[in-house]
């Protein structure tokens, strides 16, 4: 009798099993949310064969879309969108605008006063907690309310949001279309209480709700750590951005350096062009590397930024007033 190949059999069953797997799509894959891009797409692509008028398929994608993404004409503005880089189509005839379509569809849903979709109608006898109202806590409000429980949102601000209400320019993220959103959330029966500061003593909302959800975000600069980088003049991207956003006045000058190659100092350099100042971004590696996402860079060239690309600050110049120049060395 002849003996058996098991190597070869192991294989072939693996590769058997291997095909019978379910993949994902390249553009699901390629997205932190994990959205149903294929699923809301084809809703609108083959609305005929379902027998849907082409408002219909809109708000019933909407709803697809809205199962696990609460803000999407939010984040049909902000994203940078990394589905539209794993698209097959993308070396063929170019990327599906996947971006543009969920904000058209987010906008849609705004226009239509569509509702967020619930799992459940029944209501759970448990009490969730989350503090932070930025995209992340209430997010989880969301996916909580909507299937029964009782969330209730803490806010150290007066008004919920986070970044998306408190830092991102106007420019790119109008107020009216955060307000539409976040609201939809609150509808769903969410609590808010705001002007709370987080406790060191967690004890007592960990009593009061069956489940606490820490959704603080990354609001904390990071210094530069090289010489003069704390003195009169310095301010982080997000300090800037916060305190323009809400109407405080600032001092620029007649020019900005801006240090820093993500969204925020992108963000932060097409905004100071806006308030009339001469701009300059430095960046330590090279263009194809910044994080930022290109279109924002493109614009941001379009309004007048110049750009120094692999040169990095070794310490900030200044008078003891206001800074007077930067030193910085060549990658």
């Amino acid at each position: 009798m002849a003996r058996t190949d098991r190597p070869a059999a192991i294989e072939q069953s693996f590769l058997t099993h291997a095909q019978q797997l379910e993949q994902r799509p390249p553009c699901q894959v390629g997205c932190p949310n994990s959205g149903d891009v294929r699923g809301w797409l084809g809703i609108i692509a083959q609305r005929r064969k379902h027998g849907l008028s082409l408002e219909q398929s809109y708000s019933k994608a909407w709803k697809r879309l809205a199962e696990l993404n609460p803000f999407p004409a939010t984040i049909g503005r902000i994203c940078p969108h990394p589905c539209e880089s794993r698209c097959t189509r993308a070396g063929k005839d170019g990327a599906v605008a996947i971006n543009d379509l969920e904000r058209f569809l987010g906008d849609w849903g705004i226009a239509q006063e569509l509702a967020l979709p619930r799992s459940r109608d029944r209501r759970c006898v448990e009490s969730i907690g989350v503090i932070g109202s930025g995209p992340a806590g209430l997010s989880f409000a969301y996916q909580m309310a909507r299937r029964g429980y009782r969330v209730t949102v803490y806010e150290k601000n007066a008004t919920p949001g986070g970044m998306l209400r408190h830092a991102i320019p106007d420019y790119r993220l109008p107020r009216s279309v955060v307000d539409a959103e976040i609201q939809r959330v609150f509808d769903l029966g969410v609590t808010l209480q705001n002007g709370v500061n987080l406790p060191e003593d967690m004890q007592e909302l960990r009593e009061r709700h069956r489940l606490l959800f820490l959704g603080l975000g990354a609001q904390k600069p990071r210094r530069l750590d090289i010489p003069g980088d704390s003195q009169a003049g310095v301010i982080s991207g997000i300090e800037y951005l916060a305190r323009r956003k809400h109407g405080k006045r600032i001092e620029l000058g007649a020019g900005v350096l801006v240090i820093g190659g993500g969204n925020t100092a992108i963000d932060a350099a097409r905004a100071a062009r806006r308030d009339g100042a001469a701009v300059t971004l430095l960046y330590r590696r090279s263009r194809q590397e910044m994080p930022a996402a290109a279109s924002e860079v493109d614009d941001a060239i379009d309004e007048g930024v110049r750009f120094l690309f692999l040169v990095a600050p070794t310490s900030v110049l200044g008078d003891g007033k206001k800074v007077t120049g930067l030193s910085y060395q060549r990658m």
